[in-house]
């Protein structure tokens, strides 16, 4: 009998835990507006190398797009822009870390483009994936002094990034 007063208590407080998460996360898609359901890749391919632009929100709905996007054998070297992603959970830092193990093992490289703050950088501060991750405030200084990119691209990365309207 008593453990079932105990299992019932315990679901109580899950149940009451996920009505405040679900409730909150709703709260937070209606401030935030419908158009942050969305996540938006944009990836600009250049022989072996990509860089993938992404804005929106990275979550358990839309973490698998980027996984898809991320997993091209056609790209070794990738630069992700996170720049213009208002949430990023633990769903889509799984995908990040899964895309850079894939990477390392064929000899690749994925660099994270971030805002020198912000709720994204910050995240990745406060895991230590700082460590995990080569990070950059913007795309040209993370093709800049890469051979790779120079190679694929055969020119300036600045006039690249500027053809390509890349900040």
């Amino acid at each position: 009998m008593t453990s079932d007063v105990n299992f019932d208590k315990r679901l109580q407080r899950i149940v009451k835990l996920f009505r405040r998460f679900v409730i909150g996360n709703a709260l937070r898609i209606m401030e935030a507006g419908m158009e942050s359901l969305d996540l938006r890749l944009e990836p600009i391919a250049v022989g072996d190398c990509a860089v993938v632009r992404v804005t929106g929100e990275i979550d358990a709905f839309t973490a698998p797009g980027l996984r898809d996007v991320l997993n091209s054998p056609s790209s070794d070297h990738v630069v992700v822009d996170l720049r213009g992603v208002a949430f990023l959970d633990s769903t889509g830092l799984g995908v990040l870390i899964g895309a850079v193990k894939r990477l390392q093992k064929r000899d690749g490289s994925l660099k994270i483009v971030t805002d020198r703050s912000g709720r994204v950088r910050r995240l990745f501060e406060i895991t230590s994936l700082t460590r995990a991750f080569e990070m950059r405030t913007s795309i040209l200084a993370a093709i800049a002094d890469d051979a790779h990119w120079q190679a694929a691209i055969g020119r300036s990365p600045a006039d690249w990034c500027r053809e390509h309207e890349l900040q």
